[in-house]
């Protein structure tokens, strides 16, 4: 039976992507540690291929078969519907990833939390915390949060995944001259948060609008758009 060991993927539109050398650099990174020597060339032999027309979704992989090959491969799948607002709940059980830094091992188990929070509640994602509380990122999302004009992120040290937007965003924010930090925060605490956002590849930025079962707040002045607007113009062609 083949697993799983790493997936990376992106938005490609109209064959422009955002960050698409941090994806490569993620990528790579995370197969040459798995002991994977083939996935740059894999990588720049493949993603020049791409469509450069549609919305697609494409996901870089490295499977371990049963034999112990490794196997790098690339799904390529239409890109789902852009999101905009979410509803967030929080996981109140144990952390089920066995590799939080490395994108693909843990996919399935992320996914089977997502599924019961929407069964549940109707959340659009799950927050992940620490054992001591901490908020540290959604199922498939990053996390970034606004504190007196301070756009905030949990610290690098917390076991996270390398967020590329979230890295985008922060060099956005260095061109606005907007500051940034690195905070603990709780989930209570973020509720009282001027704005959360949750943030990846296909989306880019999707503002919290309500937590768990709770009401719905409008999020009328939404810092989100302009910054949306950001990341967009960074996508470069392929």
């Amino acid at each position: 039976m083949s697993s799983l060991l790493v997936a990376d993927s992106f938005l490609v539109a109209d064959g422009k992507v955002r960050g698409v050398d941090l994806h490569r650099k993620r990528y790579v990174s995370s197969c040459m540690s798995a002991g994977c020597a083939a996935a740059a060339g894999f990588w720049d032999e493949h993603v020049g291929r791409l469509p450069s027309f549609g919305r697609w979704f494409p996901r870089f992989e490295l499977w371990s078969d049963a034999d112990g090959t490794l196997r790098p491969a690339l799904q390529l799948r239409p890109a789902p519907t852009p999101g905009d607002r979410v509803r967030v709940s929080i996981h109140k059980g144990p952390d089920p990833r066995t590799n939080p830094r490395v994108k693909g091992p843990d996919l399935d188990a992320l996914g089977a939390l997502k599924s019961e929070a929407a069964a549940s509640v109707g959340a659009d994602e799950v927050l992940l915390v620490d054992s001591d509380g901490i908020a540290l990122e959604g199922a498939y999302s990053a996390l970034a949060w606004w504190e007196d004009g301070v756009l905030c992120f949990p610290p690098a040290d917390r076991p996270i995944l390398p967020s590329v937007t979230a890295q985008l965003l922060r060099s956005l924010a260095a061109t606005r001259d907007t500051e940034t930090a690195e905070r603990t925060r709780t989930p209570d605490e973020l509720a009282d948060a001027d704005e959360v956002w949750l943030l990846n590849a296909l989306h880019g930025i999707r503002p919290v609008h309500a937590w768990d079962a709770g009401p719905i707040d409008p999020l009328p002045l939404s810092r989100s758009t302009p910054w949306q607007q950001a990341l967009t113009t960074l996508a470069q062609p392929l």
